[in-house]
């Protein structure tokens, strides 16, 4: 029994693997409330070209206005004179790797076990349906993941002093800025100055 629920937990726990979740770098004392406003700079990033491919200009504007919209929810105005913070935003798409499990039950049912009862034992069968993990069987798929980056920059000292990323499956490159602009708001959801 105590084989099937761990088999249970680990098949739980590949599924949790699978879900994107934002990391968030902070700089410590650092007062996000003294920042008023935000302007984009301009981002040019570095790259051998062997490993990812930047996002398209449509796809890197839908992120702008995402992340503008949320800004501005927060309370900060977007200016071009001497803004508090500078905002970089990086989105690239990239072919990543991970691992499934399909699950196979065996000739018509899986590992049998008794239980007591009453006094007597009972044979269970879980067939299929309840498979422990020794009847999983990994596998590698490929995929193409989109990654999102947000960057703040106090414009006085050229400090970053937060940024937030997060990478998720892109299912349809056609729509890569609808679906990076999500990955934004969900970014900034962790972002110190709340929704006011």
């Amino acid at each position: 029994m105590k084989k099937i629920l761990l088999g249970l937990a680990l098949a739980l726990g590949g599924l949790n693997a699978c879900t994107s979740a934002v990391s968030v770098e902070k700089r410590a004392n650092v007062n996000f409330n003294e920042y008023r406003t935000f302007d984009f700079a301009e981002t040019k990033v570095k790259s051998t070209g062997e490993q990812s491919s930047s996002s398209s200009l449509a796809a890197q504007e839908r992120v702008k206005l995402a992340v503008t919209n949320e800004l501005i929810k927060r309370g900060l105005s977007q200016t071009t004179s001497k803004p508090d913070l500078l905002v970089s935003t990086h989105s690239y798409v990239d072919q990543a790797e991970r691992t499934v499990y399909n699950t196979y039950a065996g000739p018509g049912y899986a590992y049998p076990y008794t239980v007591g009862y009453g006094g007597a034992y009972l044979p269970i069968n879980y067939g299929y349906w309840y498979t422990p993990s020794y009847y999983q069987r990994p596998r590698t798929v490929q995929y193409t993941q989109g990654t999102v980056i947000i960057d703040f920059i106090d414009r006085r000292t050229n400090n970053l002093v937060w940024r937030g990323s997060m990478d998720n499956p892109v299912d349809d490159t056609g729509r890569l800025g609808s679906e990076f602009s999500l990955l934004a708001k969900d970014i900034l959801d962790k972002f110190p100055i709340k929704t006011k």
